[in-house]
């Protein structure tokens, strides 16, 4: 049996779909309201703010993953996610469960130095703060030996079905709308996104690979880094059609964010749209050599088809 702890997100899902097609059936999906998937899935409504809830969710399986997504309030991510990342932690030992951990790059510096497994973490805003706790929290546990776990992180996402994040929101949604993208700060800067399917495939891999457990891996992206103004030209060329987009101030930002929570909280992650984001996933690679990447033609062709534009 292998768990997912907060399945309804979108990684949880196609964590889900990668899972039963290609390494078990026997699957438990665990929300506050799981949906099946599949019609072997188990399904097991649980508040993982609750240890003895967190503790049934888990017990009976091999594997664990840790796919939880809050809403972007920073209150809520102090409040919360450290208390259900203890119960996981706890849940796991007991029932000697092994726990993957699906991580962002919140904690990472804000600077154009790329970012290998080994970058230090230098949190900068509440919600990075956060991320950096719940992560230092497992590693301690890893270090411990109270439960054998593997973290995978992520950069900024882009995909198809509910993906969430500013790119996806201000550029590639707005493109597929016909509408003009907004680009936060720069359009030279150079970006790496991650395609969540292969998030996905690769936090799957990483769990039933046993030797993974006990480390930290950066999961698989394309080996270019495209600026803003090179993904509006892929969107052109590949959804046959003009693409367009208008450079949004720092000033811009901060006058939203006074009328949109959305932008507010947003708004102490904005000095990483300065400077390149250089993600460095060489690690998974050499590690799993066979996986395939999604190339950001691929994915852009993907999401045109997707919203049957182009």
């Amino acid at each position: 049996m292998q768990t997912i702890l907060g399945a309804n997100g979108q990684i949880g899902s196609e964590l889900a779909h990668e899972l039963h097609r290609s390494y078990t059936s026997e699957l438990r999906l665990v929300s506050r309201s799981p949906k099946r998937l599949h019609d072997s899935d188990d399904l097991m409504a649980a508040n993982l703010m609750d240890p003895e809830a967190t503790e049934a969710a888990v017990a009976g399986s091999d594997v664990a993953y840790f796919t939880v997504g809050l809403p972007p309030d920073a209150k809520l991510w102090a409040e919360q996610f450290p208390v259900m990342m203890e119960n996981a932690i706890a849940a796991c030992a007991k029932h000697g469960t092994k726990l993957v951990f699906f991580d962002n790059t919140y904690m990472y510096p804000m600077t154009s130095q790329p970012q290998t497994e080994r970058t230090s973490f230098e949190p900068v805003g509440s919600k990075a703060q956060t991320r950096a706790y719940i992560a230092t929290m497992l590693l301690d546990a890893m270090d411990a030996g109270r439960v054998e776990a593997a973290i995978c992180r992520a950069p900024e996402f882009y995909g198809p079905g509910k993906t969430q994040s500013l790119t996806n929101t201000l550029v590639f949604d707005r493109l597929a709308e016909g509408k003009k993208a907004r680009v936060p700060l720069r359009d030279d800067t150079r970006r790496t996104l991650i395609w969540t399917p292969d998030a996905s495939r690769g936090m799957a891999l990483i769990g039933n690979t046993p030797s993974a457990f006990g480390q930290t891996w950066h999961l698989p992206c394309a080996d270019d880094h495209p600026t803003y103004a090179q993904l509006v030209q892929l969107c052109s060329e590949e959804w046959g059609r003009d693409a367009d987009y208008a450079v949004m101030s720092k000033p811009a930002f901060f006058v939203g964010s006074l009328v949109n929570k959305g932008a507010r909280e947003f708004r102490a992650l904005l000095p990483r749209y300065a400077v390149d984001t250089i993600f460095v996933s060489d690690k998974f690679k050499q590690a799993f050599p066979g996986f395939e990447t999604t190339t950001y033609r691929s994915g852009v062709a993907a999401l045109r088809a997707e919203h049957g534009k182009g």
